[in-house]
Parts: C-alpha cells; structure tokens; sequence
C-alpha cells in the first residue's frame, strides 16, 4: 500500500510540475492574445479600407456616367435640331 501512495505522490507532483501556472507563462499568453486581437483589428481596418475604396470608386464611376449621360442628351438635342432644319 505504501508503494501505491508513494506512485500516486509522485505522479501528482509530477503533473504538478508539467502545468505550471507561472507569471511567464500567464504573461506569454497574454502577449499571445493581444497579438492575435491586434491582427483583427489590422485585418478588419483593412476590409473596411477596400469597402471605401471600392465604394469611391463605384461614386467616381457613377458620376463618370452621369457626365456622359449629359454629353450625350446635349448631342441628341444638337441633331434633333440639326435634322429640323434639313
């Protein structure tokens, strides 16, 4: 019995000694988190970067668009009124 109680001692403080709860290690982790937090944020400030560039471009095309809409209805009055007086 006594060789029992002795290996189940030594396993415990063996276990004891592999997960050690340490201000490094509980550092470490935290660093861990907060890197991988930062990278979030840098990856989602990026998405929201391309969706405005994207959306400025969209708003340029549209008044691109506009303009040539406006060059061509001042074309079709200039022809409609050249074509009256044939």
């Amino acid at each position: 019995m006594k060789k029992v109680a002795l290996t189940v001692a030594v396993l415990a403080l063996g276990l004891a000694a592999c997960n050690k709860n340490t201000a490094d290690t509980n550092a470490a982790n935290e660093t861990a988190v907060e890197t991988n937090a930062a990278t979030d944020v840098n990856a989602a400030s990026e998405n929201a970067t391309a969706a405005a560039d994207t959306a400025l471009n969209a708003a340029g095309n549209a008044v691109e668009n506009a303009g040539n809409a406006v060059e061509n209805a001042q074309n079709a009055v200039a022809n409609t009124a050249e074509n009256a007086t044939h």
